[in-house]
């Protein structure tokens, strides 16, 4: 009985660490509450009729584009930043082309 108790004891108290684990960051149906709450540096981005769109940071070269609709997460893009000084570069390579 003692060793039934032990047992039982041991996992329950394992079960209970899965509860305290890493929660994911994003998912499908995620409230739009519950995003702001873990994303507290999210911008707002874009607003289109029931549709808002988040801006969140990664890091210097990444950010996430979290659109929700009626409140619910409903679609999640991840976007490479561009550098400001590749935005005005010639396709070709050269600068000095003359035009004819």
């Amino acid at each position: 009985m003692k060793r039934v108790f032990v047992i039982l004891l041991s996992v329950m108290l394992l079960s209970s660490c899965s509860v305290f684990g890493p929660r994911p960051e994003f998912y499908q149906g995620m409230k739009e509450n519950k995003f702001l709450r873990q994303n507290r540096d999210a911008v707002l981005s874009t607003l289109d009729g029931n549709k808002i769109t988040y801006r969140v940071n990664r890091d210097v070269k990444f950010y996430v584009l979290a659109t929700f609709e009626d409140g619910y997460l409903v679609k999640l893009e991840e976007r490479e930043t561009v550098p400001g000084w590749m935005e005005n570069r010639p396709v070709d390579g050269n600068i000095n082309t003359p035009k004819e």
